[in-house]
């Protein structure tokens, strides 16, 4: 006997073989049972869902010998002539070959005849959304009043381009597409029937290339069959779809974990040598960050629907969501892009390039950085190290560590009386402009001008090496304070940090205490960030540890708050006192409006 691939091999002959689409299979076993049957049925869904397989299932069931049943018995006559094609009494009809109203017409002037041998005569319509507007305004008062003895039967991928006459008249039923999962797992079940042999991640490439269609996934297995030789791995059946290994995405995303432009520039041009379609390669990598982001909301939402929930949890506590959620932004909008690039490689490198340019996490700033493209101060990436683990030994060292950054061997920039330099952290900018300020009053009278230097707020020398045995003797707090201002922090980590004191200082090791009520900031990038911004300023690591609790000290963040309350109190203070503004007030009658009055930088100039 001929081979007979396996989408006709395995097409399932009751509805107890069909795979998935439970809400439809309920509805119909049901009204089989109770004999409540319409005389019009609807199967949307896209291709290899199942529609026209249910529909001759159903029609099995309707003219079974044994009676309507939702059991057909399949050794029948009749469910013998249905299984091979050749019933009589179930007429299929190509929609896409037969449009015309002149077929319709001809189709319909034989449905007042009884059926030849079975109790109902079937009008199978595949594709009917292909039907012109004749033919279905031909077929309406048909399909609204037919005779007892017919039934319509209609399958289709695109039920938004049938009329609402027609629709109203059937019975619908929307067939789901099939998860990945569910592919994977049946093609476990039917390949050692078929005694093929297989690795499970090549039948993970197939769960994902066949887009939710069984026939497909079973068309690809066939295909994947012939090209391995018998025996489906993963190569081979990446090889085959011309797919890039979803571990390449991973390891572009460490490379921007690691801020490591180098090794970023490295894979993508590794991944060049496969001619890959780097729109596709670009949703790979929308994909998995998506898959980050539930992982940081929901890590438990996360399933296995992809073969790599391990390594989603992986990257997830390595990455900040501020910096997911920023990769995603840019990679949704570079994907929009696209097209308009020279050509799709530099515009694919431009979109990570801006990923790691406008990254959240403490490398060197904007300004000031083009002397250095290497990684952060850490050791062993735990996605590197996953990737190693999980992948063949052939590719053990394509994961590697992420390298490890060179201590800062040149002075750190000292702050000037002006204001900050272009690398101080937001908190330092903070503090040194509340030192020098100057409250806004009447142009006339420059003398109404106030300022204050803070006398809380030290200005300390750049720490040695040396200094790290002895921080944590006395004034943990204030030392916390002027250690901060020197670290080159940003956005929610610089917040944590500010919301902190440092509790003690054991060989090498800062202990952090976090305020409570700022708990929800915390996570362990966090410490590594902060752990990096010290080993930069000190010139080597140093450990960090963030325990929350109750914090009685004052935290750089309230002494911040505190010195701009005393600002702005002295600043209102000025305004009130100045003798032109109360000369104002009491020739116009007029009052001071608090909450207007803000002090201002000063600026050397004496308007």
């Amino acid at each position: 006997m001929s081979y007979q691939v396996l989408a006709r091999k395995y097409r399932p002959s009751i509805f107890a073989e069909l795979e998935g689409q439970e809400h439809v299979l309920r509805a119909l076993i049901n009204a089989l049972e109770l004999n409540r049957l319409h005389h019009a049925y609807l199967f949307a869904g896209t291709r290899g869902v199942g529609k026209t397989t249910i529909a001759r299932i159903l029609a099995k069931c309707l003219n079974c010998e044994v009676g309507i049943t939702a059991t057909p018995c399949g050794e029948c006559a009749t469910c013998q002539e249905i299984r091979q094609g050749r019933c009589v009494d179930l007429i299929e009809i190509d929609a896409a070959s037969r449009t015309g109203v002149d077929d319709m017409r001809e189709l319909l002037d034989n449905v007042q005849y009884m059926p030849t041998c079975s109790r109902f005569k079937i009008y199978l319509i595949d594709e009917v959304h292909m039907l012109s507007k004749s033919s279905f305004n031909a077929m309406l008062k048909t399909l609204e009043e037919p005779p007892e003895h017919v039934k319509f039967l209609f399958a289709t991928t695109d039920p938004k381009k049938l009329p609402v006459t027609v629709l109203s008249r059937c019975l619908q039923f929307n067939l789901k597409n099939l998860s990945p999962e569910r592919i994977v797992s049946y093609l476990e079940q039917l390949l050692p029937r078929e005694e093929i042999k297989f690795e499970t991640s090549a039948l993970w490439q197939i769960g994902r290339a066949a887009d939710g269609s069984m026939r497909d996934a079973l068309s690809l297995t066939d295909q994947a069959i012939s090209y391995s030789d018998n025996f489906l791995t993963g190569d081979a059946v990446q090889s085959m779809l011309g797919n890039i290994d979803q571990r390449e995405v991973y390891e572009l995303i460490d490379a921007l974990i690691a801020e490591d432009g180098a090794r970023l520039l490295a894979k993508i041009d590794e991944i060049a040598q496969f001619a890959p379609d780097y729109s596709g390669l670009l949703d790979d990598l929308l994909a998995v960050l998506h898959r980050i982001a539930v992982a940081h909301a929901v890590p438990e939402g996360i399933d296995n629907s992809q073969g790599d929930r391990e390594l989603v949890l992986a990257v997830a506590n390595s990455i900040s969501r501020e910096d997911g959620q920023l990769f995603y932004q840019i990679g949704l909008i570079g994907k929009r892009d696209l097209p308009l690039a020279p050509d799709p490689r530099s515009g694919f490198e431009m979109i990570l390039l801006r990923m790691l340019a406008f990254t959240t996490t403490d490398g060197q700033s904007s300004a000031g950085s083009s002397g250095n493209t290497g990684g952060k101060v850490s050791g062993e990436s735990p996605v590197a190290s996953l990737l190693a683990r999980i992948g063949d030994s052939e590719e053990e060292g394509r994961s590697a560590d992420t390298p490890r950054a060179e201590p800062v061997s040149g002075p750190v920039t000292e702050d000037n009386d002006q204001g900050t330099s272009s690398q101080s952290s937001s908190f330092q900018s903070s503090s040194l402009q509340s030192s020098s300020l100057q409250v806004s009053s009447s142009p006339s009278n420059p003398e109404s001008a106030v300022t204050r230097t803070p006398e809380s707020v030290k200005t300390v020398e750049k720490p040695t090496s040396t200094d790290t045995g002895t921080v944590g003797e006395t004034g943990l707090s204030e030392n916390w304070v002027d250690i901060l201002g020197k670290l080159n922090l940003s956005g929610v980590t610089q917040t944590l940090a500010a919301n902190c004191t440092l509790s003690r200082c054991e060989n090498g090791h800062y202990y952090l205490l976090l305020n409570e009520h700022h708990a929800t900031l915390w996570n362990k990038t966090h410490e590594t960030r902060i752990s990096q911004a010290l080993a930069i300023l000190y010139g080597h690591e140093i450990g960090v540890s963030i325990e929350v609790g109750i914090i009685e000290a004052e935290t750089p963040a309230e002494l911040d708050r505190r010195q701009q309350q005393e600002i702005q109190a002295k600043a209102v203070k000025a305004i009130e006192e100045d003798r032109n503004i109360q000369e104002l007030i009491q020739n116009f009658n007029g009052t001071i409006d608090r909450d207007s009055i803000s002090p201002v930088p000063q600026t050397g100039d004496s308007q």
